[in-house]
């Protein structure tokens, strides 16, 4: 069974039942103590979470008024984690914080403030039940070519697209070096990127592990692990 690391957060129980159901074991780390280099010498995957916004120091913006920081350390720690991660070949799937993460540590920048930076933009922070928000956020359009519209497979629509839900107020802007965008909403916002040059890296902008009771995206999470026994 995969062992995947997820770095703390707020909100975990989802992220490790998701886990869990899609058939690998879930390690939450301790910033203190688990250093990166020795987490990918014991861990299979890597899994970036939920949270707070990445400090627009680290990409040389400074902070909108909107701006919510994360826990104390957070953003470093994680972003030293993809960079031994990606060196040691380690699957990724980043989700939502995380996936804006992986975008900065590929010297991407952020859009921080969707609602007052973007003109004509859909609500993509929506205040619902987290488990309930298909019918009530956005669809997103996948890229056809993609690793994600391969995962996804049948949960995609004919016109290649899918309903999501939605806790966001910031997203990609520049985007990452190697990253490629396989997924956006209808007003253009980012939803999800890839790295097709590594063994696994994946990352999108809504919240797949508040479904893992009925298991719409629990093929992105199976994914993950099934990268882990891939070399």
């Amino acid at each position: 069974m995969p062992i995947i690391a997820i770095p703390p957060c707020s909100k975990l129980p989802d992220y490790e039942e998701s886990v869990r159901r899609a058939g690998g074991e879930p390690w939450v780390l301790d910033r203190t103590t688990h250093r990166p280099a020795d987490v990918v010498r014991r861990a299979g995957g890597l899994l970036l979470a939920g949270g707070g916004d990445v400090s627009p120091s680290i990409y040389g913006e400074r902070a909108h008024p909107a701006f919510h920081s994360a826990e104390e350390g957070r953003d470093e720690y994680e972003i030293e984690l993809l960079r031994v991660a990606f060196e040691a070949d380690i699957p990724v799937l980043a989700v939502c914080r995380g996936v804006q993460v992986l975008n900065v540590a590929r010297g991407g920048t952020l859009i921080q403030d969707i609602p007052t930076e973007v003109a004509g933009a859909l609500q993509h922070r929506l205040e619902v039940p987290p488990n309930e928000a298909f019918a009530l956020a956005h669809e997103v359009w996948v890229e056809k070519e993609s690793r994600l519209a391969t995962v996804l497979g049948e949960l995609l629509s004919p016109a290649d697209g899918c309903d999501v839900n939605s806790r966001h107020h910031q997203a990609i802007k520049a985007l990452g070096e190697g990253l490629l965008v396989t997924a956006t909403a209808p007003d253009g916002i980012v939803e999800a990127v890839e790295d097709p040059n590594v063994r696994f890296c994946v990352g999108v902008q809504w919240h797949p592990e508040n479904f893992w009771r009925t298991g719409e995206f629990r093929p992105l999470f199976e994914s993950l692990i099934k990268a882990c026994g891939r070399t």
